[in-house]
């Protein structure tokens, strides 16, 4: 990369990447974030050998992911990306499911996730189970909106409901699940 290239913006270099397709803006610009990359994920992942998969893993996605994002500011939207990647990984270690059922937080907080921390296979199964259950557009909202850590706003691009109806769909399938879990015996949630 010349010398021409590192003066320029890191939202300069990922439109030539978007523009022309050629990796050399990706990977200019990632490199200025790799130490924060690595450290975010050394924090959320504790052992070094994963922090370091880690800075790999996301670069492979960000090749796709870059192009159909529309990234106001690179360096807060990775941050989102790695904390994101973390979290799916730690989820995949301990694949245990539990899901806070508060409405009122869960109405007005985008950023809530449903997080994978529980307690045995029985409870993990009940809440697979019960999201199996949903009513299709409750299921796709609440996968998306939980599972997939999508804001409300993510959510309606990607399904096509509107706004009001994500919401909707989100609150009443939480609600769904709840009576479900009880039904099935399981009334203790957790929260993270």
């Amino acid at each position: 990369m010349n010398q021409v290239q590192e003066h320029r913006t890191d939202e300069e270099l990922l439109r030539k990447y978007c523009a022309k397709g050629e990796l050399v803006y990706l990977v200019e610009v990632y490199k200025r974030y790799m130490p924060l990359v690595y450290g975010v994920a050394l924090k959320y992942l504790k052992r070094p050998e994963d922090a370091q998969d880690a800075v790999m893993q996301l670069f492979e996605e960000l090749i796709v992911k870059v192009k159909g994002s529309n990234i106001k500011t690179f360096k807060p939207w990775l941050y989102t990306c790695v904390r994101n990647y973390c979290l799916m990984e730690l989820r995949k270690r301990t694949r245990n499911l539990s899901v806070s059922l508060d409405d009122s937080f869960m109405e007005f907080c985008d950023d809530f996730h449903l997080t994978i921390a529980g307690e045995n296979e029985e409870r993990e199964k009940a809440l697979q189970d019960c999201i199996e259950a949903l009513p299709e557009k409750q299921r796709i909202s609440v996968n998306y909106f939980f599972l997939q850590e999508l804001s409300y706003k993510e959510v309606e691009e990607r399904t096509g409901f509107s706004l009001k109806n994500v919401k909707s769909f989100i609150q009443n399938g939480k609600r769904n699940l709840k009576l479900c879990l009880e039904h099935k015996g399981i009334t203790s949630y957790e929260t993270e």
